[in-house]
C-alpha cells in the first residue's frame, strides 16, 4: 500500500510504502495521486491527513479492499459535497445512513484509498482537476456507474467517536459538479431549492457552472481489471426459494418446473399462495403432489399481500442463501449455480438479477452497486436478512422491496446488480391484487400525492435536502398532466395534496413499525 499523509487535502507531508518513508516530493495532493498511481499500479493508493495517521487500522484494510474494483474513504471531520447533493439525488449513495460500511460515492480526503490499475482508467478525462477532493468525488461519481464500488467504510480508522462534520466544497464547486454529472436541469432545480430553503442566491456559481466539460453517463472500461473477492460468507450452496403467489397456478407450476431443470438444485420450494376468501379450493395443492428434486413446502392462507406472504415464507429459511422470485419468472437452467459464483467473485451479501420482459433489451451493461432491491429477482445471505422482514407499512401498495433493500444497506450489505444473469418477467395478467382494499385515505378531498407509501419511503430515508428535492421535482413534473392551470392555484392545490400524503405515511409507520 501507498499512502500519502497530506495536511488539508492540498500539501503532501510524507508518502509510505508498506510503512515505510519514500524520499519523493509533490507540490499536491493531485500531482502525488497520479504519479504513484502510474508508478504503483498494483497498490492501493491510500490517503489520510495528518491528523488521522495515528487513528489508521491498516490491519482491516484488506477486509475492505477485498478485490480491486473498490474505493473506499471515510469521513471523521471533513466531507466534501455538503448535504445540498440531496436537492438533485435522491438515490441512497447520496445520503450515508449507516455507520457500517455504506455504499457512497461521496468521498472523503480524510482518509481512503483504491487501485493504482484503477485510477489511471480516469486520468484521461480528470487530468486538468486540480482539486483533489473533487477529483476522488469526480472518479467515484463517474466510476459507480461504470462498475466501481465505492463505500464510506469506518473500518479504515481505529473505534473512536465521529465528529461534526465540515463540508469543505464552496459554492461554485458544487454547482461545477452537479453540472458535470447529472443532467443539466438538476442545477436549476439546485439554485432554486438554495434560493428557497437556505434563502441564498448563488448566480455566479449558477452561470458558470456551464461553462463545465460534461461527465453525466460517459463510459469508462474497468472490464480489464480482474475481480476476485477475499470475502468468504460460507463455503456452502445451500439455497432456498420462495415464491409468494395468488391467482397463478399454471406460472408457478412453470417456475417450480424451471427450479426442478437447475444445474444447482435448491434445497426448499417454499410457495405462500393467497386467497382471501377461506372456502374456496387451492389449485396448487392438487398439482403439487408430483416427485421433486426438493422439498416443497406449500401454504395456503386466507390474508393476502406480499409483505405478509415473503415474511410467512422468511420464516420457513433452513439454507445459507435465499432466492426471491416471483410467481409469473423463467429462469435460465444455470442461474443459481452462476449468481452464487458471481457473488462470490465480488464478496457481496445481495444479487440482484436482470429481470426483462420478453423481447426486452437490457438497460444496464455493468455489473455494479445497485440502488435499489428486487424481491422478484434477487439472491441473498441467509444471515444478511435474519433481523429484518417486509415492513407492512407497504402491504397492498409498492414499495416493500425497496423498503427491504434500504434495511439492508443500513446493516452493512451490498447489493449488486449483474446485467449477465438474466430472469425473464412475464407479468402475468392474473393475480396481483385480486381485490383492491379500501384505503383510508380515498375519502380525503385532496387525494394524496405522492402516494403514502412512496412518502413514508421518502420519510424513512431521505435526508431533509432530498426529501425537498424530491418535493420540487414532484411538483415541477406532475404540472403538466393535471388540469389546473393557474400556477398559484396548482402550488396551493398540490401543498394540501402533499401534506395529506404526509399524515398518511406518519399513519402507516405509526401503525406498522
Amino acid at each position: 500500500m501507498i499512502l500519502i499523509i497530506h495536511q488539508n487535502a492540498s500539501q503532501v507531508l510524507e508518502v509510505l510504502k508498506d510503512g515505510k518513508s519514500l524520499d519523493i516530493k509533490f507540490n499536491s495532493c493531485v500531482e502525488a495521486f497520479w504519479a504513484l498511481s502510474e508508478k504503483f499500479q498494483d497498490d492501493i493508493i491510500a490517503w489520510c491527513d495528518v491528523a488521522l495517521k495515528p487513528q489508521l487500522n491498516i490491519a482491516s484494510w484488506n477486509k475492505v479492499f477485498h478485490h480491486n474494483l473498490i474505493m473506499a474513504s471515510y469521513g471523521v471531520n471533513t466531507m466534501y459535497l455538503p448535504q445540498s447533493i440531496g436537492y438533485v439525488d435522491q438515490l441512497p449513495f447520496a445520503n450515508v445512513l449507516s455507520e457500517l460500511t455504506y455504499a457512497t460515492w461521496r468521498m472523503s480526503s480524510d482518509v481512503g484509498g483504491l487501485k493504482g490499475e484503477v485510477i489511471l482508467k480516469f486520468k484521461d478525462f480528470f487530468d486538468s482537476i486540480q482539486n483533489f477532493e473533487y477529483l476522488i468525488n469526480s472518479i467515484a461519481k463517474l466510476g459507480q456507474q461504470n462498475g466501481l464500488f465505492c463505500y464510506s467504510a469506518p473500518g479504515l480508522i481505529k473505534s473512536g467517536k465521529r465528529s461534526s462534520l465540515e463540508y469543505t466544497a464552496t459554492k461554485n464547486e458544487l454547482f461545477s459538479f452537479v453540472f458535470q454529472y447529472y443532467k443539466s436541469f438538476r442545477v436549476v432545480i439546485l439554485f432554486w431549492c438554495i434560493f428557497k430553503f437556505e434563502k441564498e442566491v448563488p448566480l455566479f456559481s449558477f452561470f458558470t457552472s456551464f461553462f463545465r466539460s460534461k461527465f453525466f453517463q460517459k463510459k469508462i472500461d474497468l472490464s480489464d481489471i480482474s475481480i476476485n473477492s477475499k470475502r468468504i460468507f460460507t463455503n456452502s450452496n445451500s439455497i432456498d426459494v420462495i415464491i409468494p403467489t395468488i391467482g397463478r397456478t399454471q406460472h408457478v407450476l412453470q417456475v417450480v418446473d424451471d427450479l426442478k431443470n437447475q444445474t444447482l438444485l435448491p434445497k426448499r420450494v417454499i410457495i405462500i399462495e393467497q386467497n382471501q376468501y377461506p372456502n374456496v379450493h387451492s389449485e396448487l395443492t392438487e398439482k403439487l403432489n408430483e416427485e421433486y428434486p426438493f422439498e416443497i413446502i406449500h401454504k395456503y392462507i386466507h390474508q393476502t399481500g406480499a409483505c405478509n406472504a415473503r415474511n410467512i415464507a422468511l420464516k420457513e429459511i433452513k439454507s445459507e442463501w435465499v432466492f426471491f422470485c416471483d410467481d409469473d419468472n423463467r429462469i435460465e437452467n444455470d442461474l443459481l449455480r452462476r449468481g452464487l459464483e458471481e457473488i462470490r467473485k465480488y464478496g457481496v451479501e445481495v444479487l440482484n438479477t436482470a429481470y426483462i420482459q420478453t423481447g426486452e433489451s437490457r438497460i444496464y451493461e455493468d455489473v455494479k452497486q445497485w440502488g435499489t432491491f428486487g424481491a422478484g429477482n434477487g439472491i441473498v445471505l441467509t444471515s444478511a436478512i435474519k433481523d429484518i422482514s417486509f415492513s407492512m407499512v407497504f402491504e397492498h401498495s409498492y414499495g416493500e422491496d425497496v423498503d427491504f433493500g434500504m434495511q439492508l444497506r443500513k446493516l452493512g450489505n451490498e447489493i449488486m446488480f449483474h446485467p449477465n444473469l438474466e430472469i425473464i418477467h412475464l407479468k402475468a395478467t392474473m393475480g396481483g391484487f385480486r381485490t383492491k382494499p379500501k384505503l383510508p385515505w380515498f375519502s380525503e378531498v385532496y387525494a394524496p400525492k405522492p402516494s403514502p407509501a412512496l412518502m413514508a419511503l421518502a420519510l424513512k430515508y431521505y435526508s431533509k435536502q432530498q426529501l425537498l428535492g424530491f418535493k420540487t421535482v414532484l411538483f415541477l413534473k406532475f404540472y403538466a398532466s393535471q388540469t389546473i392551470k393557474n400556477p398559484f392555484k396548482y402550488y396551493n392545490n398540490m401543498q394540501k395534496r402533499w401534506e395529506a400524503s404526509n399524515k398518511w405515511a406518519k399513519y402507516l409507520i405509526k401503525e406498522n413499525e
